[in-house]
């Protein structure tokens, strides 16, 4: 994982291989995504809510994302351990992670950075994807999916941010 400041190649999508290559391959590819879409941009321009009259802006779907990969990818992996949402609880919105201003890029990407080693520090103790996550009682492969589907359907609002932001476009 790399800061958003960073502007170097993206990483390639995965070519084809068994099912955990494929699945981590896209995730990578996924999250990758999502910084170079970050890349070079101030935290004003990161905070920008620039596709009005939403409130998302390319700071809040990082956030959102360390959510993701909290609940979908090193939580359910956990033994024991309660499930406390990263951002703390939310009120009647559950789009609270996305309400953030430019002083909240440090931790932000921080906190990103943090829960998708612990998502991978999780995933490369599990041998086998259909194995069941003790702590959701879903399949790893289940919770792969999901977190893998997160990144990938808001990719797409990221690329429209940042279109919004400076007309930067492109995979």
């Amino acid at each position: 994982m790399t800061d958003a400041t960073e502007t170097d190649d993206r990483l390639p999508q995965p070519e084809d291989g068994d099912e955990r290559s494929l699945a981590l391959g896209w995730l990578d590819y996924y999250r990758d995504a999502v910084r170079a879409k970050c890349a070079g941009l101030s935290p004003e321009d990161l905070a920008a809510r620039s596709a009005p009259p939403s409130v998302l802006s390319l700071l809040g779907l990082v956030r959102h994302l360390a959510e993701m990969e909290n609940a979908y990818g090193a939580w359910p992996l956990s033994t024991g351990t309660p499930f406390a949402w990263v951002w703390g609880e939310y009120a009647d919105d559950h789009e609270d992670d996305v309400d953030c201003g430019p002083q909240d890029v440090e931790v932000s990407f921080r906190v990103w950075r943090e829960r998708c080693a612990a998502t991978d520090a999780a995933l490369a103790d599990v041998p086998d994807l259909a194995a069941v996550a003790p702590a959701n009682g879903r399949s790893v492969r289940w919770n792969l999916a999901k977190l893998a589907g997160e990144y990938a359907r808001h990719c797409g609002h990221a690329d429209l941010l940042r279109e919004r932001i400076d007309g930067a476009t492109g995979e």
